[in-house]
């Protein structure tokens, strides 16, 4: 019998052998991930595996006031606290996982105590202690915790998706302050530039010099039109420091800042090739974590077609029904193997379900990586269209300055200008000024949104 139960035991070991198979990455399309912004081609020039996301925040970042709020933020910040109690929970999970293949113990002692028909009672006891084991020949335990492995994976990084994001946020609203901080100045300085405007007007109508008062009240209106600026331009910086407050895990408060002037970023970026591009994005590495776990659920469907076999040993010191006293201790061992034949075809289901939820998690990780190239694209001919537009820029603003001191000398010495020359050389000055504010702005968020499309942040 021995010899027989070795046999059959060998026998569906060999059977069983494919249920402890490792996740493996299948391949995906990473071919021409990040269109090249210069090559016709398409195809990205770069040939190094260095790339810009690997850069610590801080070497990134490098204003100390900005630092300072980012770390607060990664602190503070509500939602990356609640993604660590994530990890804790699915930590504690796997631990049940790894528990599952020692033996469960129970201890459950029992007293009786009886009398028949006035007869002197009889006391009996039992102290019992059962354990019981699930033998996981067939890789039933040991895929459900590798598929808790792989859960605990996906969770940490949604935790350094939260990270991410946070440091990414924190930034773009710095520097977003920063470039309202700056169009405020140059309101400023127009706000006082159309009151001179009007003022003058206003002393050349009351001198009869040959402004009528219809040019006085359009030179009025302008100024007030710079004032509306002001103040809407002061409600946004309102609303940019709340939400900054928000997200480093404060009440709505003052945020210290630098100035936009002398804020510095790199200029030069490497992104790596390939797949190996994204290896630090960590929504992309959850979506492969999730079709890791999605391969070893369908390993535990398989697994379900085989045997379960249970040992289960039993040793309980007891006195018999009062028959023995004092007790004996009474052995016992049980083994029991239960083989599924008909349960209603939901064996087979499971493992078709299982093979589907697998391919939809392949989907899913493929359009991620997707995505992600998309990202890193978009970034990239985001700041090289806003380095091209800042250069324009600052030549617009640079003619346009001397437009309006032109314009404001005619004025004054010819009746050849009209004030509606001066007001319009004044707006295109405010206009271009602002544009140009912006379009730096867009060019350092293009380097943010680089770094966040490229997993970093991650250290």
């Amino acid at each position: 019998m021995k010899k027989i139960m070795i046999f059959m035991s060998a026998a569906l070991l060999l059977s069983s052998c494919g249920l402890y198979n490792k996740y493996e990455r299948p391949e995906v399309d990473a071919k021409g991930l990040v269109r090249d912004t210069v090559s016709l081609t398409d195809t990205l020039a770069v040939q190094d595996t260095a790339s810009f996301g690997n850069l610590p925040w801080r070497s990134v970042f490098t204003d100390p006031q900005l630092q300072t709020l980012i770390q607060q933020g990664l602190d503070n910040n509500p939602d990356l606290l609640n993604a660590a109690l994530n990890v804790h929970m699915v930590t504690e999970a796997l631990k049940v996982a790894k528990l599952a293949f020692l033996p469960s113990v129970a201890v459950s002692p029992q007293g009786t105590l009886a009398s028949f028909d006035g007869a002197a009672a009889t006391k009996s006891y039992t102290l019992p202690v059962s354990a019981s084991w699930n033998l996981d020949l067939f890789g039933n335990l040991l895929s459900a915790k590798r598929s808790a492995q792989m859960q605990l994976l996906a969770t940490k990084d949604y935790q350094t998706v939260v990270k991410c994001n946070i440091i990414s946020g924190i930034a773009n609203l710095y520097y977003t302050l920063l470039m309202l901080d700056r169009q405020v100045e140059i309101v400023t300085d127009m706000e006082q530039l159309t009151k001179e405007t009007w003022e003058k007007m206003q002393f050349m109508h009351n001198n009869r010099i040959g402004y009528r008062s219809t040019a006085v009240q359009s030179a009025e209106a302008a100024y007030y039109q710079v004032q509306t600026q002001k103040i809407d331009l002061q409600r946004q910086i309102r609303e940019m420091e709340n939400s900054l407050s928000l997200l480093i895990g404060q009440p709505g408060q003052t945020i210290a800042r630098s100035t936009f002037a002398n804020q510095s970023l790199p200029s030069e970026f490497s992104t790596g090739v390939g797949i190996q591009m994204l290896a630090n994005r960590a929504d992309v590495h959850a979506n492969e974590m999730a079709l890791a776990q999605c391969f070893y659920d369908v390993e535990t469907a398989r697994s379900r077609f085989y045997p379960n076999i249970t040992v289960t040993g039993t040793a309980a010191f007891t006195n018999n029904n009062g028959m023995v006293n004092p007790g004996k201790w009474l052995l016992s061992a049980v083994g029991s193997l239960v083989q599924p034949i008909f349960q209603h075809g939901q064996i087979v289901a499971g493992l078709k379900v299982a093979k589907d939820k697998y391919e939809q998690a392949f989907n899913t990780w493929q359009n991620s990586v997707y995505k992600a190239g998309n990202e890193v694209s978009n970034a990239l001919s985001s700041y090289n269209a806003y380095t091209d537009k800042t250069v324009l820029d600052a030549k617009r603003v640079t003619v346009l300055k001397q437009n309006v001191e032109d314009t404001k000398k005619l004025m004054e010495s010819s009746s050849n200008t009209t004030y509606l020359e001066v007001i319009s050389a004044q707006s295109n000055l405010l206009n271009a000024e602002i544009n140009e504010v912006s379009d730096q702005f867009s060019r350092m968020q293009a380097v943010v949104n680089l770094y966040q499309a490229l997993g970093g942040g991650a250290k």
